[in-house]
């Protein structure tokens, strides 16, 4: 079995796939994208048409991701999908990342994607109300929990920070962002927030 689980997970668009490639690359780390890994392993059990999203069976991959991890012959392994901390059982993950990107940049983002209508502010309001971290903050304690500000920078910055983290974790903070308070300061949070 390895000796790390790290998940990198955040709002649709935030980079987490970009990032997770690249530290599991660096770290010769097997990589777990979890869409895939539903899609690859029959995890399906159907669409969601309205979010252009797939639904997968959370308690079945649970058991798959143990599986993985418990076979791994490798010392780490990253998992990379917003939905990561609800289907890594709680005992195996080691560090979880959770990228965090000002809602004007990633909106932007997301519509360079593709992402329209509801799927764009249901997304856009996930990250304005911190809904990512509070999902690992409600799984995980705190000190397994990195929340990282990665706005403005590019997949390389945003993996030496990981990898220097990792030197000192217990420096990770969480609440390094107030997407609230700042989009209020700019007159935007109302024109961000439409659910």
């Amino acid at each position: 079995m390895c000796e790390r689980v790290i998940l990198v997970t955040g709002t649709p668009c935030v980079g987490k796939t970009s990032v997770a490639r690249l530290l599991a690359s660096k770290l010769d780390a097997l990589y777990v994208n979890l869409t895939d890994f539903a899609l690859g392993k029959n995890l399906v059990l159907g669409r969601d048409d309205e979010r252009g999203s797939i639904i997968v069976d959370e308690n079945i991959m649970r058991i798959r991701i143990r599986e993985v991890v418990e076979h791994c012959k490798k010392r780490d392994v990253v998992v990379d999908g917003h939905y990561a901390v609800f289907v890594v059982p709680e005992e195996l993950a080691t560090h979880i990342f959770v990228l965090r990107r000002d809602p004007v940049e990633l909106r932007r983002f997301m519509e360079q994607c593709g992402f329209s209508g509801c799927k764009l502010w249901e997304n856009l309001a996930s990250e304005i109300l911190d809904a990512c971290l509070c999902d690992a903050l409600n799984i995980y304690e705190k000190e397994r929990v990195c929340e990282l500000d990665v706005s403005g920078k590019n997949v390389e910055e945003i993996v030496c920070e990981i990898l220097e983290a990792f030197k000192n974790f217990g420096e990770c903070r969480i609440g390094v962002v107030d997407w609230l308070g700042k989009l209020e300061r700019e007159g935007l949070l109302e024109e961000l927030l439409r659910i």
